[in-house]
C-alpha cells in the first residue's frame, strides 16, 4: 500500500498495519462452477494453506459430513453469513438425491437441509425415459448451482420423475441464509422452443454448471444417451426467473449435446458467453456440432451468433470423439499491444489444444490439415480431455487421459512467455503420477502469485463403494507433490466422476459418493493417552460399554467440536463430560456403546477423532482392538 508522503508518519504507519489486517483476514467466496466467469479454477486469496504447510503430516481430513446423495455437483462457499444464531463460513452442497445443504464451512455442523421435489416426485431413476446408466442409481441436481452473493439467492435445476410419469426440470431460487423458497416466482419449470423444435425434458439433462451472468441466469442441457442428445442454451431474469432466450445448437438433428463433462457457460466482461459442443453435424449456420460457440447475452428471445471456432476434422470428432467433452477456459487478457490479446482455450476427447482467439475465432477452415485459423493449435498433445484446464500465474494446467483405459499426466504448459503469445509447445512440468478415467479437472490455491498449489481428484474409482483420492502439487513445478490423501483414512467420500475440489479459507472440499469431506491444517500434541485399547469385541457379545479417558497434556485449551469414530466396528457414543473446551491440564472421558453383532469378525475400533479448533485442526486418537469370533465359532 502506498501512502501520500504529507501523511504523519503514525497515521501512515497506523493505516499500513490496518492494510494488513484487512488482507489477512480476508474471507473468500466461491460462486460458481471453477470458481469465475471465466473458469479459470483459481483461487489467489488463499493466505492460509501454503507450499509449506500442506504436507502429510500437517495436512488431513478434517472433518466429514453424510449427504443423501452422490455429489456431482461443486461444493459452493460463502464466507461471514449469518446464520445459525452468529456468522459463520458456510459450504454448500446439492446430491443427486434432489437436495441441497448449508453447511458450516469449519465445523460440518448443518444448518438447512431442503429437498427439491413436487408432486409426489422423486430422483429420476436410472432406466426411467431412457436415462442411462452415466448416473446411477439416479438423476436429481447435477449441474453444479450459482449464487448472487449480493441477494443471498442460490439457483439450482432439480430434475425429477413425476406422476405421468413426467421428466421435469425446475429452475429454484433459494434463500442461502434459511434454505427456504426466495419470495416470488421461487421456482420455474424450464422449457421453450426455437427454430420448430420443442424442449423435451424426458430426453435432455442438466450438466453444465449454471451460470449468473449481469441479470441472466444461463443453464444448459446435453445429453443423458446417445440419442435425442439436442443441446439447449436458456436465460432467465434473476429476479423473476421470465424466461428471455432459447437457442438449440442443431436444431432437426438431435445432436450438438451441451456438457462439457460438467464445466458451466463462460462469460466474459462484456456479458458475451462461450461453451463448446458435442457430436453433431456442422453446416455453419444452424448445425453447430463440435464448436466452440461465441454468443451475445440475450436478445429477443434468442443469443445472437457472434462467432464461433470448429475444428478441421469435425466429420471424425462427430463419431462420439466430441469436441465439448471439455470445458471453454477464457484467459486473462494478455497486455495492450499483444496480437491477440484475448484468448480461450480447450481440448475435447481427442485432446488437441486449441488456443483461439475470442476477437476473431477463426471459424472453419475447409481446405485444412490442421487448423491455421486459429492463434495456436496442439495435436494430440494429450490423449483426451474429460473436464476442463485451470489457469494461474502463466501457466495452464490440462489433465490428460481417455475413456478407453490409458492415464497419463496433469501437465502444466507456459502461456506468454517471452511474449510468445502462446501457450509451450511441451509441458514445462507434470506430475509422477498418472490418472485413469475420469481424470482429473484440476483448481489452484495461491496468495497472490507465491505459494501456488495444483489441487487434483483421482476419481477413477467412480462407480464403486472406494475413494476419490486427492493430490496437491507444487502450482511451480508439477513434479513435487505435497500431500496425497490415500494414506489418510476416515469417513472419506466414495468417488464421483468429474468432480471438483473447492479451496477457501483455509480448507479444500470434496463432494463424493455420499458425503462431504473437508481438508485442512490438522494438529497433534494435546490429547493423551496417544491410543485407548478396548480389547476384543465378541461377535456374540450384547451392545457393550466401554469408557475412556481423555486428557489434555497441551498448554492451550482445546475447542472441541465434535468427537467421533471413523468408519470400523459399529457404535454410538452414548455418554460424554467433555464440554465444548478442555483446559489444559484437565481431563474428561467418553463412553461408548460397540454393537458387535452387526459387524464382521476382524473389523478394527479404528479411530477416535477429536476435533479441535478449525483453524488449528484435529488429533486423531488410536484405537487398539478387534471385533473377534467367540470360542464357539462366529455367527
Amino acid at each position: 500500500m502506498r501512502l501520500p508522503s504529507r501523511l504523519p508518519r503514525p497515521l501512515a504507519t497506523l493505516l499500513c498495519v490496518l492494510a494488513l489486517l484487512l488482507v489477512a483476514n480476508a474471507q473468500v467466496n466461491v460462486t460458481t462452477y471453477h470458481n469465475d466467469n471465466s473458469r479459470t479454477g483459481q483461487n489467489t486469496q488463499e493466505t492460509v494453506l501454503t507450499t509449506s504447510n500442506v504436507g502429510p503430516s500437517t495436512f488431513g481430513k478434517f472433518f466429514w459430513v453424510p449427504v443423501d446423495g452422490q455429489v456431482y455437483a461443486q461444493p459452493l462457499v460463502l464466507s461471514n453469513v449469518n446464520i445459525g444464531g452468529g456468522t459463520h463460513n458456510v459450504v454448500y452442497v446439492a446430491t443427486e438425491n434432489d437436495s441441497v445443504y448449508a453447511i458450516d464451512a469449519d465445523k460440518g455442523t448443518i444448518y438447512w437441509h431442503r429437498q427439491l421435489l413436487y408432486n409426489g416426485g422423486r430422483p429420476i431413476p436410472v432406466g426411467a425415459f431412457g436415462f442411462n446408466s452415466n448416473i446411477t442409481p439416479q438423476y436429481g441436481i447435477t449441474g453444479t448451482p450459482v449464487i448472487d452473493a449480493t441477494t443471498n439467492t442460490l439457483y439450482v435445476v432439480a430434475s425429477s420423475e413425476e406422476s405421468g410419469p413426467l421428466a421435469v426440470h425446475r429452475l429454484h431460487t433459494l434463500d442461502t441464509i434459511t434454505g427456504n423458497d426466495k419470495t416470488g416466482a421461487y421456482w420455474i419449470v424450464v422449457g421453450g422452443s426455437y427454430a420448430g423444435v420443442t424442449f423435451d425434458p424426458s430426453k435432455q439433462f442438466n450438466r453444465p454448471g449454471l451460470l449468473l451472468s449481469g441479470t441472466h441466469v444461463i443453464v444448459a442441457f446435453g445429453q443423458h444417451s446417445n440419442s435425442s442428445a439436442y443441446g439447449w442454451l436458456f436465460s432467465y431474469n434473476k429476479s423473476n426467473l421470465a424466461l428471455e432466450a432459447v437457442f438449440n445448437t442443431n436444431p432437426g438433428t438431435a445432436a450438438g449435446s451441451i456438457w462439457m463433462s460438467g464445466n458451466g457457460v463462460a462469460a466474459d466482461s462484456s456479458g458475451n458467453l462461450y461453451y463448446a459442443t458435442g457430436d453433431g453435424p456442422w453446416n455453419g449456420s444452424n448445425w453447430f456440432g463440435d464448436t466452440i460457440l461465441k454468443m451475445g447475452p440475450p436478445s429477443n428471445g434468442t443469443f445472437p451468433l457472434l462467432d464461433y471456432f470448429t475444428p478441421w476434422n469435425q466429420s471424425a470428432l462427430e463419431e462420439d470423439v466430441d469436441l465439448g467433452s471439455g470445458g471453454v477456459l477464457l484467459l486473462p487478457d494478455l497486455p495492450a499491444g499483444s496480437k491477440h490479446q484475448h484468448l480461450l482455450t480447450q481440448a475435447g476427447k481427442d485432446g488437441t489444444i486449441h488456443l483461439v482467439d475470442r476477437d476473431n475465432m477463426g471459424k472453419f477452415c475447409s481446405t485444412c490439415a490442421f487448423d491455421t485459423n486459429i492463434v495456436q493449435e496442439l495435436p494430440h498433445a494429450l490423449l483426451g480431455l474429460w473436464g476442463s484446464p485451470a489457469y494461474w500465474n502463466n501457466n495452464v494446467y490440462f489433465a490428460s487421459g481417455n475413456d478407453a483405459g490409458a492415464s497419463d499426466t496433469l501437465k502444466a504448459y507456459s502461456l506468454n512467455a517471452g511474449g510468445s503469445g502462446v501457450l509451450s509447445t511441451t509441458p514445462t512440468s507434470q506430475t509422477p503420477e498418472t490418472f485413469s478415467f475420469s481424470q482429473p479437472t484440476p483448481a489452484v490455491s495461491s496468495n497472490g502469485t507465491t505459494n501456488g498449489i495444483v489441487w487434483a481428484l483421482d476419481n477413477s474409482s467412480y462407480g464403486s463403494s472406494c475413494c476419490a483420492v486427492l493430490h496437491a502439487y507444487n502450482a511451480t513445478n508439477l513434479g513435487v507433490e505435497l500431500y496425497n490423501s490415500s494414506a489418510d483414512s476416515g469417513e472419506s467420500t466414495g468417488a464421483v466422476k468429474f468432480s471438483v475440489p473447492t479451496v477457501a479459507n483455509g480448507k479444500v472440499y470434496v463432494g463424493g459418493n455420499g458425503w462431504l469431506t473437508a481438508f485442512g491444517l490438522v494438529t497433534t500434541a494435546s490429547i493423551s493417552p496417544t491410543s485407548i485399547g478396548f480389547g476384543n469385541v465378541y461377535q456374540t457379545d450384547p451392545p457393550r460399554y466401554r469408557t475412556a479417558t481423555l486428557s489434555n497434556t497441551g498448554t492451550r485449551t482445546l475447542n472441541i467440536y465434535s468427537i467421533r469414530f471413523q468408519v470400523g466396528l459399529p457404535y454410538s457414543v452414548s455418554s460424554t463430560t467433555c464440554g465444548s473446551t478442555l483446559s489444559a491440564g484437565n481431563s474428561c472421558t467418553i463412553t461408548v456403546e460397540f454393537s458387535p453383532a452387526d459387524a464382521a469378525p476382524g473389523k478394527n475400533l479404528d479411530t477416535l477423532i477429536v476435533a479441535d479448533n478449525p483453524n488449528t485442526g484435529y488429533q486423531k486418537v488410536p484405537l487398539s482392538g478387534t471385533l473377534s469370533c467367540p470360542p464357539g465359532g462366529c455367527l
